[in-house]
């Protein structure tokens, strides 16, 4: 048996460099995480992978599930990724713009409320992301 296409939700990502976020918005629209619709027969984490790599051009095979939180009768399935310095994000498809935020400098005005909760839940990233300093 199938799940209707509004029971599966959205996959979102939260993806943290450097204390920063990464946003990314449709043209003349509000900043929102990185994510989409889960599409029937996708696991959530498979949306997520797509959705990253559709928006911005990432991919990643590390990324964290951290919660699944209901808003405004939409469950977004929400996953983390600590992205490396190495790997650029680039507006793809119907993305006009991708940029990295401070916590500090997201004005509410200019980001949707689903993506302003969720960053007020998991704006500290529960997974380091590996040092790659020298060896001691």
């Amino acid at each position: 048996m199938k799940m209707a296409r509004s029971c599966k939700g959205r996959a979102t990502v939260i993806c943290y460099r450097d204390e920063k976020v990464l946003l990314v918005r449709k043209p003349k629209a509000k900043w929102v995480l990185p994510g989409g619709k889960i599409e029937p027969d996708e696991a959530p984490i498979e949306a997520a992978a797509r959705e990253l790599s559709e928006e911005t051009g990432m991919t990643s095979e590390a990324l964290a599930f951290i919660g699944i939180h209901k808003f405004e009768g939409r469950s977004h399935h929400v996953f983390q990724f600590s992205v490396p310095g190495s790997i650029i994000a680039q507006p793809q498809n119907e993305i006009a713009d991708c940029q990295w935020f401070s916590l500090q400098d997201l004005g509410c005005e200019s980001v949707k409320r689903p993506s302003i909760e969720l960053l007020k839940l998991y704006g500290e990233p529960s997974v380091k992301p590996p040092d790659t300093g020298a060896l001691q």
